[in-house]
């Protein structure tokens, strides 16, 4: 194993963006730094809002505004300013978390320091891009073009056996490791009264059930099951709270609906916490923590739970459910609501086995992230050497290959960019030329108005004259007779 560590971390994701590959790649920066470990550098896209104060470098490169169409900022990251830095920073490895720019701007790094390239797969991005486009032909290329671009790295890990199973299910046919991810919560539970602090905020009693949910606020996470669940729960007079943490493109929609099925009072979203030992009293705070998510490839945030002694509810055979057994050290339900809503009162009318399950589960589940990045550490120094042997080579492609396929990602994004600001674009030049339109007939019809007022002026002013000159011609003719 190498004793000299210095990595480059790549993610699209980075705080302020909060999600479970952005918190996984602050987690290597942080341990690999601090724990002697070696040395880290993070390069992600730009915020405006960003402030780094992490004990690593931070590099950022120019991106492209894109949240409303896909909730994360595209980087732009093929600059010369850029690249010059990063080929002097002295890495050694590299290690991507995801597939699309990073991994393109990785290879490219990889062409030119000559180094390897790790790449780990947190998330189905089958399920993003379904969502993203419709078309049948443009996904199909779109996730051909994806595994080409895992392919061609060096080495591949996988969060869970589940997340393997969805990467081979969208096309790639290389080899991949389990590399599962940790958790940065230390195992145990807060202090009583700073967990009751936390429930007497919402006026929770010691004693209500509460149940929590914690993660993006999108539907794909399984949470309309949990709404429905808790509704057909109420109904049959069962009583709760139920504490949803985090944002996201649908939580306004996620409120309307609780409200919509008459949870208003039970159901609290406090938004998005950003920190950790705060969000650790809300784990602390609640009975349980429901998560019938089949989108997530590991449930960094079952593991949480699972560190503050909270058994989790889980679909069976999500990749989130991978390891749990019912009733020992989580439960499992259907992928339904009523399934949600029965196992819910089941549990409830035994506490004795909640709390039990909860304790099993941070035995059993478990994983410090010390832990988890001191074996991917392990596992660099293996890549390293094996890089240098030459055992990659199949993997490599021409770079050719790559900067047609950063030209058509960058296409790509400006089109999906262009997508959202050209059709407000198109709304407003047609309101625009609507507006100019009513405008210009305003004016022609004034115009016009003026003109034949004047006509009409004119011409009155003739009769007069006209008629002023008949009067006059009559008395002379008169004055003649008289």
């Amino acid at each position: 194993m190498h004793d000299k560590i210095n990595v480059c971390l790549l993610n699209d994701s980075f705080p302020p963006v909060i999600d479970g590959v952005a918190n996984a790649v602050v987690n290597y920066g942080e341990i690999i730094s601090t724990k002697n470990l070696g040395k880290a550098t993070v390069v992600t896209p730009e915020y405006p809002s960003a402030v780094d104060g992490y004990p690593f470098d931070v590099v950022r490169y120019p991106s492209l505004s894109t949240e409303q169409l896909v909730g994360y900022r595209a980087g732009v990251p093929f600059d010369a300013k850029i690249f010059g830095k990063l080929e002097k920073a002295g890495f050694n490895i590299i290690h991507t978390h995801c597939p699309v720019v990073s991994t393109l701007m990785a290879r490219t790094l990889r062409e030119k320091l000559d180094i390897p390239v790790v790449f780990t797969y947190h998330t189905k991005f089958d399920v993003n891009i379904c969502d993203m486009v419709r078309s049948k032909l443009i996904q199909e290329a779109a996730l051909h073009n994806l595994c080409a671009n895992i392919q061609s790295c060096d080495e591949v890990w996988v969060v869970s056996r589940g997340a393997g199973e969805n990467l081979r299910g969208i096309g790639y046919e290389g080899e991949y490791i389990v590399m599962e991810n940790g958790v940065d919560f230390p195992k145990g539970r807060v202090a009583p009264e700073e967990a009751m602090e936390i429930r007497r905020q919402y006026g929770i009693g010691p004693d209500e059930r509460v149940f929590m949910y914690v993660g993006r606020m999108m539907w794909y996470k399984g949470i309309r099951i949990t709404l429905d669940g808790l509704k057909k729960a109420k109904e049959e007079g069962f009583a709760f709270k139920m504490i949803f943490v985090g944002d996201g493109a649908d939580r306004s929609e996620m409120e309307k609906y609780a409200k919509e099925l008459g949870l208003e009072k039970e159901c609290i979203f406090p938004g998005a916490i950003r920190d950790r030992e705060l969000l650790r009293r809300y784990f602390c705070a609640a009975d349980m923590f429901l998560f019938p998510s089949t989108f997530d490839t590991n449930g960094i945030v079952v593991r949480e739970a699972a560190a503050c002694g909270l058994p989790s509810v889980l679909v069976k055979g999500s990749c989130a459910a991978e390891g749990v057994t019912d009733g020992v050290d989580g439960f499992l339900i259907d992928e339904n609501a009523g399934s949600m809503a029965a196992k819910l009162q089941e549990i409830c009318k035994r506490p004795e086995c909640m709390a039990q399950v909860g304790c099993q589960a941070g035995d059993r589940l478990y994983l410090s992230w010390g832990d988890a990045v001191k074996r991917a550490r392990e596992r660099y120094g293996i890549v390293m050497e094996n890089y240098r042997m030459g055992r990659y080579d199949d993997h490599h492609r021409p770079m050719d290959g790559v900067l047609n396929a950063q030209g058509s990602m960058m296409e790509a994004l400006a089109k999906l960019r262009d997508l959202g600001d050209g059709l407000a674009e198109r709304y407003r030049e047609g309101w625009n030329e609507h507006r100019e339109g009513i405008q210009e007939r305003r004016n022609e019809f004034r115009e016009e108005f003026q003109e034949r007022l004047e006509e009409h002026r004119e011409g009155r002013r003739a009769f007069r004259t006209e008629l002023k000159q008949k009067g006059e011609a009559l008395w002379q003719k008169l004055d003649r007779y008289l």
